[in-house]
C-alpha cells in the first residue's frame, strides 16, 4: 500500500512558545486514550496504533544505539528526516503493510573465549522500532504472568538479583544442576511460540507483525539471503521477550507443576535448579531434557552439568564442584565470618572469562597511546564503563577484581610515562605518581575506590 500524506505526520511542529527548540521535535501529546482519537489515535486505520508510542519507541531504540542493518542506515540517517520516517513506520503498521527487511548476521566473539563466535541479528532501524512499538504494547501484557525466578530482561529484574538468590540457595541445598540450551535462540520453535502468543493477546497486529519477524530471512555477510523456519535473532528488540515467553511454557510452568519443591533460577536460556541429592539431580536432568525434546529443543550434553556445593560442611569429593552463572563462578573459596574467622564457603566472584573479556576491553582502549588527553578526560570517557564493572561484579568477593584493574593501574602509568618527560623510562617512579594520585583523588576512577586491602570475601 503506498504511503498518503491525508493523515497527520506523527511529529507535531514546534511550539510559538519555543518547546522543542533544542533537539527535536515531540509528537503532540494525545488528547485521548492511545486508539481512541486525537493526535495518538490511528483514524480510519484497519490497526489502532498510538503514534505517541511509534514517538517512544524511536527514543527507547535511540538510546540502546545498535549498529545499523543491511541497508546501512543509522540512527543518525534515520534522523535527517525524523518526521517523515517515523511516520512511515506508524502508517504503514496502522496500515498492515508493515514487511521487515532481511536481519543482518554478524558473528562477534563469545565473552572469554576468542576462538568462537555466536551469531547475532541485527535488525534494520525502522525495523527495530517497529519491534519496540510492539513491545510497548505487549509486554505489559505478559510481565504479570512471569515466573518470580525468571529474571533476564525484564522490568524490575536484574541479573545481580539472580545471582543473590543463587548463592543463598547454594548454602541451603548440597547440589546444583547447571542447564545448558543448545542453541535456543536458533532452534525456538515458530509455532509454539505464537500459540503461546495467542494465550496473552488477540490483538491482530501484533501477532501478524511477530510472525513477520520470526519468518524474515538473514543474510549473510556475501549478501546471500537464508530463509528461516524457526529461531529468533539475539540482538532484535522483540527476541528478549519472545524468549521469555517460550521458556515460561516450556520450563518455568513445567517446574511449577511436576516439580514444585525444586527450586530455580532462570536468565533467559541460563538455568540453574537446586536439588537434594546427586540422584534427584541425575533424575532432574532426564525428566527436563524429555521436556525441552517435547518442545524441539535439547540440553547440550557437555555444559549441562551436575555440581556439588562444596564447603567446610559438605565435603564430599567430587568432579564437579563449580559452575558459572551470570559472569560469576560459584566454587568454594576462603571467606571471612563476621565471627568465626576463616572458612571455606560456596560462593560467587567474578568469573575468568568475565574478567579476561573485561581485560580485552581495556586493551582495546589503548589508554597508553592516548597522552594528548588529559588524566580527567580519560576519567569522563572510560569511568562510566569501569564503575559499571564495579557495581555488578564487586557486589560479590570484589577483591577478585584486581586481577582485572591492577593491570589497568600499569597501563595508566604507562600513560604518564609518555605524558610526561620525568616519567620517561622509569615505570616505578610512574607507578608511584599515580598511587599518590590514587590516594589524594580516590573518586577519579571507580576502581581506585575498592578496598585497598584485598577482602576475604562477602
Amino acid at each position: 500500500m503506498r504511503d498518503t500524506g491525508a493523515d497527520q505526520p506523527v511529529v507535531a511542529k514546534k511550539s510559538r512558545n519555543g518547546d522543542g527548540a533544542k533537539g527535536l521535535d515531540r509528537p503532540a501529546k494525545p488528547t485521548g486514550q492511545p486508539g481512541m482519537g486525537g493526535a495518538g489515535s490511528s483514524e480510519a486505520k484497519p490497526f489502532k496504533i498510538s503514534r505517541w508510542k511509534v514517538w517512544e519507541a524511536y527514543k527507547r531504540v535511540k538510546a540502546n544505539r545498535g549498529a545499523a542493518g543491511v541497508d546501512g542506515e543509522t540512527i543518525a540517517d534515520f534522523e535527517k528526516d525524523l518526521k517523515k520516517n517515523l511516520y512511515k513506520i506508524w502508517n504503514r503498521m496502522a496500515s498492515g503493510s508493515y514487511f521487515p527487511g532481511p536481519v543482518r548476521r554478524v558473528e562477534i566473539p563469545k565473552k572469554g573465549d576468542g576462538t568462537r563466535t555466536r551469531p547475532l541479528g541485527v535488525p534494520s532501524v525502522c525495523d527495530r522500532i517497529a519491534q519496540m512499538v510492539a513491545k510497548l504494547y505487549l509486554e505489559p501484557e505478559i510481565e504479570p504472568y512471569f515466573h518470580p525466578d525468571s529474571y533476564g530482561y525484564r522490568p524490575g529484574k536484574s541479573a545481580i538479583e539472580a545471582v543473590g538468590v543463587t548463592r543463598r540457595r547454594c548454602w541451603k541445598y548440597d547440589w546444583a544442576l547447571d542447564l545448558d540450551i543448545k542453541g535456543f535462540f536458533d532452534n525456538l520453535d515458530h509455532t509454539l511460540l505464537l500459540k503461546a502468543l495467542r494465550k496473552h493477546t488477540d490483538s491482530k497486529w501484533i501477532l501478524l507483525y511477530v510472525e513477520r519477524w520470526l519468518k524474515a530471512p538473514v543474510q549473510l555477510d556475501d549478501g546471500t539471503l537464508v530463509a528461516r523456519d524457526k529461531g529468533t535473532p539475539q540482538g532484535s528488540v522483540v527476541s528478549p521477550l519472545l524468549a521469555n515467553l517460550f521458556l515460561h511454557y516450556a520450563f518455568d510452568k513445567w517446574m511449577e507443576r511436576h516439580q514444585p519443591y525444586i527450586p530455580f533460577e532462570r536468565y533467559a536460556d541460563d538455568i540453574i535448579c537446586h536439588c537434594q541429592s546427586e540422584a534427584q539431580a541425575e533424575w532432574l536432568r532426564s525428566e527436563i531434557a524429555q521436556r525441552l525434546a517435547e518442545c524441539h529443543l535439547e540440553l547440550h550434553p557437555e555444559k549441562t552439568k551436575i555440581v556439588y556445593c562444596k564447603d567446610d560442611r559438605r565435603k564430599g569429593k567430587y568432579p564437579n564442584v563449580q559452575f558459572e552463572f551470570l559472569g560469576f563462578s560459584f566454587q568454594p573459596r576462603q571467606v571471612r565470618g563476621p565471627r568465626s574467622g576463616l572458612f571455606i564457603g560456596f560462593t560467587p566472584a567474578v568469573s575468568r572469562r568475565a574478567a579476561k573479556a573485561m581485560r580485552d576491553v581495556i586493551r582495546s582502549w589503548r589508554l597508553h597511546l592516548q597522552s594528548p588527553k588529559s588524566l580527567e578526560e580519560l576519567s569522563r570517557q572510560y569511568n562510566p564503563i569501569i564503575r559499571g564493572w564495579v557495581n555488578y561484579y564487586g557486589s560479590y568477593f570484589r577483591s577478585d577484581l584486581y586481577k582485572v584493574f591492577n593491570p589497568l593501574n600499569l597501563i595508566l602509568a604507562k600513560w604518564a610515562m609518555r605524558k610526561y618527560k620525568r616519567f620517561h623510562g622509569h615505570q616505578r617512579r610512574a607507578s608511584r605518581w599515580m598511587l599518590r594520585l590514587r590516594k589524594q583523588s580516590p573518586s577519579l576512577f571507580a576502581h581506585w575506590q575498592l578496598a585497598q586491602k584485598p577482602a576475604a570475601g562477602r
